[in-house]
């Protein structure tokens, strides 16, 4: 019998092929990612394995976790799992939407055919499709205050307009530079900050 990796991977091909010519790459890799840990609990896999429970409570089971755990609260263990594995660790306002029909037919497809075990390395060769098929910067902002799902979102798409990629944004918070931010992005620094701009003024007035 092939290995899991080897079975894996015309699934995570196929979701990749779609969310990226339906322009929902990250919305994909946030369930994959938590459908992935999910399946990988030991209890939840042994009920994974019960022949008496349907092909269609099993996704439906994974399908509602995500949504009650992490598209619709404000808070949760799963959300914060989420959150730290996307660089977001202090913001527990970060909204997630609820998974799509299509989304929701492919776990339905894995369930059929008895492949949902197989979610943590879908995941893994998901992954692996985004690193080759886009183009991906890491950017590291530091604000004087958290920023907030607005000021996120513009960060977001100027940096991935300017630059040309997709962006992934790592935040830390820096109470010192008053009010604005710096971005850095490979050996590329944007200091956008207060703090930068009185140090300017205070070189220009000196020199």
């Amino acid at each position: 019998m092939a290995d899991l990796s080897t079975l894996a991977r015309p699934y995570a091909k196929a979701a990749f092929d779609y969310a990226n010519e339906n322009g929902v790459v990250s919305e994909w890799e946030d369930f994959l990612f938590i459908a992935s840990m999910i399946v990988k609990d030991k209890s939840f896999h042994t009920w994974l394995d019960n022949p008496a429970v349907s092909a269609e409570q099993k996704s439906a089971a994974l399908v509602d976790l995500y949504d009650t755990e992490v598209a619709s609260v404000s808070d949760s263990a799963f959300k914060q799992l989420l959150n730290d594995a996307k660089g977001h660790r202090d913001d527990s306002n970060a909204s997630y939407p609820q998974v799509s029909t299509a989304l929701n037919n492919f776990v339905k497809q894995l369930s059929e055919q008895e492949r949902l075990t197989l979610l943590p390395e879908v995941y893994e060769h998901y992954r692996r499709h985004k690193a080759s098929g886009l183009k991906q910067l890491d950017a590291y902002v530091t604000t004087a205050y958290p920023l907030t799902d607005e000021q996120r979102e513009m960060f977001q798409t100027r940096l991935a307009a300017s630059l040309n990629a997709s962006v992934v944004i790592h935040e830390t918070v820096d109470p010192s530079l008053l009010a604005g931010a710096t971005i850095k992005v490979g050996d590329k620094v944007i200091d956008d900050s207060m703090r930068g701009k009185l140090q300017q003024l205070k070189t220009q007035l000196t020199a």
